[in-house]
């Protein structure tokens, strides 16, 4: 089981940037990462996944050039830079496990083992 705790949520004008954190413990190794997002009345989608090693990336078509994903596995964090942000960009921000034999390109919400608590992300107008 992977334990993962975001932070660096907050809010930002339309135009800014932020740089989420995500801090995983637990069996990491060969745990590919993902962020997700939801905002109220809405499922949860996919943003963007990274291998277990940093070295594999995918992102959906919404944040494709604007949000960079890495990892650092010395300090086993992830982080998500997200920059040009826009006003649809609101929303709370997921990380999340992908269960064993999960590939950045297959990481859904049916393939999640475990999420972090959420931050909030407001990009303001």
């Amino acid at each position: 089981q992977v334990q993962l705790v975001e932070s660096g949520g907050g809010l930002v004008q339309a135009g800014g940037s932020l740089r989420l954190s995500c801090a995983a413990s637990g069996r990491t190794f060969f745990t590919n990462i993902g962020w997700f997002r939801q905002t109220p009345g809405k499922e949860r989608e996919f943003v963007t996944a990274i291998s277990w090693n940093g070295g594999t990336t995918y992102y959906s078509d919404s944040v494709k050039g604007r949000f960079t994903a890495s990892r650092d596995s010395a300090k086993n964090t992830v982080y998500l830079q997200m920059n040009s942000l826009k006003p649809e960009d609101t929303a709370v921000y997921y990380c999340a496990a992908g269960a064993l034999g999960t590939t950045v390109r297959s990481m859904s919400l049916a393939t999640v083992a475990s999420w972090g608590q959420g931050t909030q992300v407001t990009v303001s107008s």
